[in-house]
């Protein structure tokens, strides 16, 4: 009796939860009809145009389009800021079921004599050969552009294409494939007309359409658009669905002023899709949806057998070892046995340079339980991608209020180590890391400050980034710290002796740097396949949304980490080879270094970026990628190799 009782209230909850700025919005043909809160106005806003030949967008008013009054712009969060975008109102208007046909946005007109027209045509110009993309806004959806592609399926870009531009030699860019007339050498096509095509969809429910009185209404589930180029007459009327028409071409070089009209086209037409499900067709068509679904199971099961096999060896292992050394009676036996129990005075010694230890796994646990906590809620839909900006404004709150356990951990280790400079080490783990993160942004910054981008931060900005650091993360850190070194130090099960013992010739497997180049194989394995569509959302401009898989191969990841760890460090113990403090840390850190090789794989096999500042900002933005993904999977390598260590030697007895 209880489970259906439990059932009806989560669905009535359901039904009547939104999360914040996502609630459904009902427009109708009558404005103010009686009985009726809808409105017939539906607002188009523009965004920041980008490329995937380069990484560095520009706004929307840089390219010389049609404009409206900015003041009325949106206030974009903090994450938007950061994430380099830049929405704006647009001049396009649309009425909820109102057709129109071929009507005047704009007109510019260009001077090749006038320097300021000149360089607004090169400008524009650039952008279409470098291929930038529109970014609309309509009812918080993006504006798609969906054609055919291979095995007669169709794709559903976000964004769609300013023009396309045809080589001196006559080759085509792929936008320029989409009609036959767009042919002559050397000339940029710009996509001044667009057919613009509204999907709504009116719900069954009698009260629903009872509260809408006379009005004829719903709520929109897509918005698409088909991009034209026409050359309109200089007297008399438009004809924009005219096949016959010449296209809007501008030669390479503009001898005569001209003019350009913008134009463009609407018509409304009821779906059955419901608004809950209007994402849907966006996610279903990006391509390879299929190959990332059967790879990451794939993956999942490679990765779980092998933890198993792992598992299994370690524990069958370690079960004999502990009670061969357990059923000795007397000492000179030990002194005859070879093995792990040997190095019991030497293995908790402290390790050299503990201090930089300390700090870098403080650092990595702030980032863990950063990533853990976004993954979690992006699992639960509040980061969903119509919740614009909030996973980058999710990731550095976080980041900033996950100051305390940083300070905590990295006061903690570098006690257990026998450090005595503590202010040093609070210092360095409120500055060191997040200093390197900011100061390479910053200098990526100066980058996009130089090429006039939108994705530059603006300065007001960076200063409310440095108050975050400065006036919450780092008291936070402060906080921890002085937690962390008020608990009394985290005491060993064995004792160290005063003199190190020698270690004996390694054998080449056991060598430090060949233990640290294996160790990162088998976690790099288990999500370079996720990798590939995480790069893909990034730099490709596809939607990422399988949250769910990404945590699944998040925890596939921290497994795949402490196990390949504690295997490398029990064979390193093993061969009386005491030094693990660091090699835990880098064994598993290192599968940072492979992904930053398939980085530099995926930018020349897989991009078209051109351009020193764009490549540039590639590596730049990949290096802080790395170097985060260095101190996480650090991390949990070192404090599962520190768990691993302190429960043998726990439970072996030592004389």
């Amino acid at each position: 009796m209880l489970r259906p009782l439990l059932l009806i209230f989560i669905c009535s909850v359901c039904n009547a939860f939104y999360l914040p700025g996502l609630a459904p919005v009902t427009y109708c043909e009558k404005e103010g009809a009686e009985k009726t809160e809808c409105q017939s106005k539906v607002p188009v806003y523009v965004n920041r145009l980008n490329s995937v030949e380069t990484i560095v967008p520009y706004e929307y008013h840089k390219f010389d389009f049609c404009t409206a009054d900015e003041s009325q712009s949106p206030v974009e969060n903090l994450g938007q800021v950061v994430f380099g975008e830049r929405i704006r109102p647009s001049p396009y208007i649309l009425y909820f079921g109102k057709n129109e046909q071929c009507k005047n946005a704009c007109q510019r007109v260009y001077d090749p004599n006038r320097k300021e027209d000149k360089d607004r045509l090169t400008f524009l110009k650039r952008g279409i050969a470098n291929n930038y993309y529109h970014h609309w806004i309509v009812d918080n959806m993006p504006i798609t552009w969906c054609y055919d592609v291979e095995n007669n399926q169709k794709y559903c870009s976000r964004g769609f294409p300013i023009g396309c531009y045809v080589t001196k030699e006559g080759k085509r860019k792929d936008t320029c494939v989409i009609s036959g007339k767009y042919t002559e050498k050397d000339t940029y096509y710009v996509f001044n007309h667009l057919e613009i095509k509204m999907y709504y969809h009116k719900p069954g429910d009698a009260e629903w359409d009872a509260s809408l009185g006379s009005a004829t209404g719903g709520r929109i589930v897509s918005a698409k658009v088909i991009p034209h180029s026409v050359k309109y007459p200089e007297k008399g009327p438009f004809k924009c669905d005219d096949d016959s028409t010449a296209p809007m071409g501008i030669p390479g070089d503009v001898k005569q002023a001209f003019k350009m009209n913008y134009t463009y086209s609407v018509t409304w037409e009821k779906s059955p899709v419901k608004w809950s499900s209007r994402w849907d067709y966006i996610l279903e068509s990006m391509p390879h949806s299929n190959i990332q679904w059967f790879s990451i199971m794939n993956s999942l099961v490679i990765v779980l057998f092998l933890s198993g096999m792992v598992a299994m060896i370690m524990l069958r292992t370690l079960h004999r070892d502990i009670a061969r050394y357990n059923q000795m009676d007397n000492s000179e036996d030990a002194q005859e046995e070879f093995g792990w129990k040997l190095v019991h005075g030497d293995v908790f010694r402290p390790p050299r340079k503990g201090m930089l230890l300390a700090v870098l796994n403080g650092s990595g646990v702030q980032i863990f339980f950063m990533m853990f906590i976004t993954l979690v809620f992006a699992c639960l839909g509040f980061l969903s991608p119509a919740n614009r900006g909030a996973l980058m404004t999710c990731t550095l709150v976080l980041y900033v209020c996950l100051g305390t356990p940083a300070g905590y951990v990295s006061a903690r280790v570098y006690k257990m180590f026998g450090g005595e400079k503590w202010k040093s080490n609070v210092i360095l783990t409120a500055f060191l890391c997040p200093g390197v993160v900011f100061g390479v942004f910053f200098l990526l910054n100066l980058v996009l400050w130089g090429q006039g981008s939108s994705a530059a931060i603006p300065f007001s900005t960076l200063i409310a980034l440095l108050a975050l650091w400065f006036g919450i993360s780092v008291p936070l850190t402060f906080v921890g710290a002085y937690f962390g070194y008020k608990k009394r130090p985290i005491e060993h099960p064995v004792r160290t002796n005063q003199i190190p013992r020698q270690i004996p010739d390694q054998s080449f497997y056991t060598r430090p740097l060949p233990g640290i180049l294996m160790g990162g194989v088998l976690p790099f394995g288990c999500i370079f396949i996720q990798l590939f569509f995480i790069l893909n959302s990034i730099w490709s401009q596809q939607t990422y949304y399988m949250f769910g898989f990404l945590m699944l191969v998040f925890v596939i990841l921290i497994v795949t980490c402490s196990e390949a760890t504690i295997l490398l460090c029990y064979f390193h113990l093993c061969a009386e080879d005491y030094h693990w403090w660091w090699r835990s840390f880098l064994t598993s850190g290192f599968t940072a270094v492979y992904l930053f090789g398939y980085c530099i794989h995926y930018f020349v096999s897989k991009l078209e970026i051109h351009g020193a500042a764009s490549t540039f900002l590639y590596f730049g933005y990949t290096f802080i990628i790395v170097f985060l993904f260095f101190l996480l999977t650090g991390t949990i390598g070192f404090f599962a190799c520190f768990w691993f260590v302190t429960k043998i030697y726990g439970v072996v007895k030592v004389d």
